[in-house]
């Protein structure tokens, strides 16, 4: 699942996701054809990466917050 496309989130997205709209915007039978293939794949490639760099992000913020609640249940083991 992918989050929703047309969000302040997706600015990086939103060249790739015009093209994909534009090509949907020809008709059923240009997509049925596969001839919106190429720029559903862009979407695909940009999303991805969004998603990645947001994982990394959380993560990083993940261990700061990891780390501060060790030293402070070191702080308590050590004064109990």
């Amino acid at each position: 699942m992918h989050p929703h496309l047309h969000t302040s989130e997706n600015t990086a997205c939103a060249e790739v996701m015009d093209l994909l709209d534009e090509c949907h915007a020809r008709g059923f039978l240009w997509k049925a054809v596969g001839m919106c293939n190429d720029a559903k794949t862009a979407v695909n490639k940009c999303l991805r990466a969004q998603r990645l760099e947001r994982t990394k992000l959380n993560r990083e913020v993940a261990k700061v917050k990891n780390k501060q609640i060790r030293a402070k249940w070191a702080d308590i083991d050590a004064n109990s």
